[in-house]
């Protein structure tokens, strides 16, 4: 199992009170659902980043191949003329 480490974190009383009823509801210790909550966050944002970057590659795809496209309609009026 990997070894866990203890923090230290701040949040406001009402948050807390929410967390231990979601936590009591789903039958999870505080720990685990912080645990279980920022390991979704994480990969959310590893999900974010993923999308991003597919939609920049896309985008610059897009260039490339409109670029392409007009080269090859250039070349093929070219040559019938």
């Amino acid at each position: 199992m990997t070894e866990l480490k203890r923090v230290m974190i701040s949040i406001p009383d009402e948050m807390l009170e929410e967390i231990d009823s979601f936590a009591a509801t789903e039958k999870l210790s505080r720990s685990q659902f912080f645990r279980d909550a920022m390991g979704n966050y994480i990969e959310d944002c590893k999900h974010r980043a993923f999308v991003e970057n597919m939609k920049k590659g896309y985008e610059e795809m897009a260039v490339i191949n409109l670029t392409l496209a007009e080269e090859g309609l250039f070349a093929e009026m070219a040559g019938r003329g």
